[in-house]
């Protein structure tokens, strides 16, 4: 549903599906506080009297159990996920890019997303669309302008104790969705041990930012993360 959505809406639309443990919110029923959910983070940039019209596709798909929508300043939008993610958490992430959403791709969502292990994780699909598409791939620095969609799975939560049960959600999931996706990833969504990746992440503009690399970094200061390193 979320595909067709995307890709029949006007620009002025945005959105993404995320899984979600309900937080004790006030415009969420107190009975389904802690339960796993799916829900739809919408952008309408148009007419506020169209705003309406442009969701209707995502109340028809099923029962809404809470909402929260009104006209707002962009910055109050973009912030709405920070009180989950306050200083201090840990963290695991996994991303890939997706070309198509196929029907066993989606079952692997349904599988592991419901399994969220605490409010602070979440899996955020984004859609790819727009103008990036109209933009070659090797135009810039990013490469999957012909993906839909990107997936984040964000492993985020408080306690070092549950490291281990909180990354193994991550892997899992990613492990499901992986092999259906496309080999690279968006690089602020990787953890520390997707270094084998970079490549492929930039595909064939790899080598040219290696001579970025070699001309202003030679010495590699800026080495954390996903490391371009300088080179051949």
């Amino acid at each position: 549903m979320v595909p067709g959505v995307i890709a029949d809406a006007p620009e002025g639309f945005g959105g993404f599906p995320l899984w979600q443990i309900a937080p004790p919110l006030p415009f969420i029923p107190e009975e389904r506080h802690g339960e796993p959910f799916i829900a739809f983070v919408a952008c309408w940039a148009g007419p506020i009297d169209q705003g309406e019209a442009a969701l209707k596709p995502l109340h028809d798909v099923a029962p809404v159990v809470a909402e929260h929508v009104g006209a707002m300043p962009y910055p109050a939008l973009n912030s709405a996920f920070d009180g989950l993610v306050p200083p201090g958490l840990q963290h695991y992430w996994k991303a890939n890019f997706v070309t198509e959403l196929t029907d066993e791709a989606i079952e692997a969502h349904l599988e592991h997303g419901p399994r969220v292990p605490v409010v602070n994780s979440t899996m955020h699909l984004y859609p790819i669309n727009g103008a990036c598409h109209r933009v070659a791939s090797d135009e810039t620095a990013f490469a999957y302008r012909d993906a839909n969609f990107a997936t984040v799975i964000a492993g985020m939560w408080p306690d070092p104790a549950q490291n281990d049960a909180n990354t193994a959600w991550v892997r899992d999931y990613y492990d499901a969705t992986a092999p259906l996706s496309e080999e690279g990833g968006y690089v602020n969504f990787m953890a520390g041990d997707d270094q084998d990746r970079i490549r492929a992440n930039y595909k064939g503009n790899y080598g040219r930012l290696v001579e970025v690399k070699n001309i202003y970094d030679p010495g590699n200061l800026f080495h954390l993360n996903q490391n371009i390193a300088p080179g051949p």
